[in-house]
């Protein structure tokens, strides 16, 4: 067969034989931003929906829908009060739906990387004006969900004087929410660029820039097995609270934890399985979601820590996160060296296992760290309508977690290659298995190619 021929008649090739240009226009761009949205949309609205914010007073529903959305995608949504004249209203939130996070993070990954399937390389050009257009549309989607998350409730309070002091004094407490649109334009395509970047990295059939080819070898499979041990944990979740849903009721709690935060939980629950050391407290009618042994140790007057031991002395069953938490890593460990090229050894695979874990880890406590506060106080004397005041603050000890995550990466990355050794890899030859050169049809393609 001559040269042309066979180019011709290669996957993939024009006839000219250049590579066509993936497929990846503004439909296809639109169609990974609305996918992206309508998961995160669809997902939050369960969520709420369980935890009976479907109740909320003056169709406040799908703007409270928005405003999650848009927390979820790293927008900025502030909370506001007004109290009147002489009272005073306080409100801060800080935290990350994370399931609406994650639903909408693997929707829009797989919208990004479908038009450049089946290719090898791909210019930085190219692949800066695709991701532009996916920027583009994504940032119109959030401008229009900013312009929807606002809404103001009325909150009743207690008054012993019969309502004197609302009447009189004009300070009937509201309380209400609104996106701050250039924060979360901003801060929401630096999501868009860092779920991008990842989907890049994890994906072993997506292009690369020529210049960075030669880093796939050792970023690709940590990449790669550090995203599976993290979705490994949310499957995990998912089976857990499914499990409690049916054998101990509250159903509806379980699945709007499920649909909102359960990452939130379980990647918490394994960097604990670490040994690492978090710090918080729950104070008022605010509260951290299942399981309550959380709440129970945080519950405290003062900052609690919440560790191992801690978590023990409520439940000594919080032991076997540590098993769990090996298990995941020593898994995680062998996808990554079976995903490596055999002529890589084992204490490359520790190394590349500390450094993967490290920024694993300190993601995980960049994200779900929580920090909200509700207060309503008259002429400086304090909470009124003490049922409603409140605080929730969880946040790690940094440094302590990374130190254990190298650790943790050093001997698990070590460990666990050693059985990939006996698993075929890319790039290993079997001697007696690979045919002579030029001998039978093999051989032919092989001089071909």
């Amino acid at each position: 067969m001559s040269q042309q021929a066979w180019s011709e008649s290669r996957p993939g090739r024009g006839a000219e034989g250049a590579a066509p240009r993936a497929a990846h226009g503004w439909l296809q761009a639109l169609v990974a931003v609305l996918a992206g949205i309508v998961a995160m949309v669809v997902l939050a609205a369960l969520g709420l929906w369980a935890a009976g914010a479907a109740d909320l007073p003056g169709g406040a529903f799908p703007k409270v829908v928005a405003a999650v959305v848009v927390m979820a995608a790293g927008g900025s949504v502030d909370i506001g009060g007004d109290a009147g004249a002489i009272a005073e209203t306080s409100a801060d939130l800080s935290v990350l739906p994370l399931s609406v996070t994650l639903a909408g993070a693997l929707a829009v990954a797989a919208g990004f990387l479908r038009p450049l399937r089946h290719r090898a390389v791909a210019g930085s050009r190219e692949l800066a004006g695709w991701a532009a257009r996916l920027a583009l549309l994504w940032a119109l989607a959030l401008i229009g969900l900013s312009a929807l998350a606002r809404h103001t409730f009325t909150i009743p309070i207690e008054d012993p004087t019969g309502d004197l002091i609302g009447d009189l004094l004009d300070a009937t407490p509201r309380v209400g929410f609104r996106a701050d649109i250039p924060l979360t334009v901003v801060f929401g395509l630096l999501w868009l660029v860092g779920v991008l970047i990842l989907a890049l990295l994890v994906s072993r059939g997506a292009p690369l820039p020529a210049g960075l080819v030669r880093f796939q070898e050792s970023v690709r499979p940590a990449a790669f097995a550090m995203v599976a041990l993290l979705l490994a944990c949310v499957v995990l979740g998912v089976v857990i609270g499914l499990v409690a849903a049916a054998t101990q009721g509250h159903a509806r709690d379980t699945f709007a934890m499920i649909l909102l935060g359960l990452p939130n939980l379980v990647w918490l629950a394994f960097t604990l399985g670490l040994g690492a050391t978090w710090e918080g407290k729950v104070e008022g009618p605010f509260g951290l979601p299942m399981p309550q042994v959380l709440d129970a140790v945080l519950r405290t007057p003062d900052l609690s820590t919440l560790n191992l031991r801690s978590l023990a002395d409520q439940d000594r069953a919080m032991w076997w996160l540590v098993a769990v938490a090996a298990v995941l890593l020593l898994g995680a460990a062998f996808v990554m060296a079976v995903r490596s090229p055999a002529r890589i050894r084992a204490w490359q695979h520790a190394l590349h296992m500390a450094v993967a874990l490290v920024l694993t880890v300190l993601t995980i406590c960049l994200l779900v760290r929580v920090s909200a506060h509700y207060g309503l106080s008259l002429l400086g004397l304090g909470d009124l309508g003490g049922n409603l005041a409140g605080e929730v603050l969880l946040r790690p000890r940094l440094w302590t977690a990374l130190g254990l995550a190298a650790v943790w990466g050093l001997v698990t990355g070590f460990l666990g290659s050693l059985p990939a050794s006996m698993v075929r890899r890319r790039g290993e030859v079997v001697q007696d298995e690979a045919p002579p050169s030029g001998s039978g049809e093999a051989g032919r393609r092989q001089d071909r190619a």
